[in-house]
């Protein structure tokens, strides 16, 4: 999740005095950090700024923490330990947004005086992301997207008298947003308007 530390761990038991451990990142094996036990020191090669600051070593384990990450952090790490043998360790960092609460509003637009027809929409800066409709525990529809910026949006059409419960949950492999449908207040009657009314109702 953004915001929270990643730990960029070898398998490596000790790390010798002589040793150098080098930290790349992405698919052009950029150089981000590189750390010689014997100095205790850290050379930095961060030309876009996005790992400044954020880089903290344990000097005993040679083990790094990358801290506040952003889905900029999300890739692949390469680390070298280069001592009486060469060591490479490959790891893939997931980093999710955090996600807005999604919107229901009513669109006025149903074919049928009976029923009220509605949409759930989402504007969000995310990754592997799902939006669903739910009547009760069951899922109605959903839409997923892999893109990053992108405005999602699931339309429902249900009767004024249903006593049913809904709701639009928006959700990524870690977490979720749930908003809750409440019949009674959002679809009254549309008569003598074409506005766009949105309600949201969170429980």
């Amino acid at each position: 999740m953004e915001g929270d530390s990643v730990l960029l761990h070898h398998n490596v038991t000790e790390i010798q005095q002589n040793d150098i451990i080098e930290l790349k990142f992405g698919a052009n094996n950029s150089l981000i950090a590189k750390i010689r036990r014997k100095e205790l020191i850290f050379i930095f090669d961060d030309p876009d700024g996005r790992f400044r600051d954020r880089l903290k070593l344990d000097d005993q384990t040679g083990s790094l923490t990358i801290t506040n990450t952003t889905t900029e952090h999300a890739g692949v790490y390469q680390l070298l330990i280069n001592g009486a043998k060469l060591t490479s360790i490959r790891l893939n960092v997931s980093v999710y947004a955090r996600l807005p609460v999604p919107v229901i509003s009513r669109t006025c637009s149903s074919s049928s005086s009976l029923n009220c027809s509605l949409v759930c929409s989402s504007v969000l800066n995310a990754s592997d992301v799902t939006l669903s409709w739910y009547k009760g525990i069951s899922v109605l529809s959903s839409i997923s997207v892999c893109d990053l910026s992108i405005s999602l949006s699931l339309p429902l059409e249900v009767e004024y008298q249903d006593k049913n419960t809904y709701s639009c949950v928006l959700n990524n492999p870690i977490s979720n947003q749930t908003t809750h449908l409440d019949i009674n207040t959002l679809c009254h009657t549309c008569a003598g308007t074409t506005a766009l009314m949105i309600y949201v109702c969170i429980y």
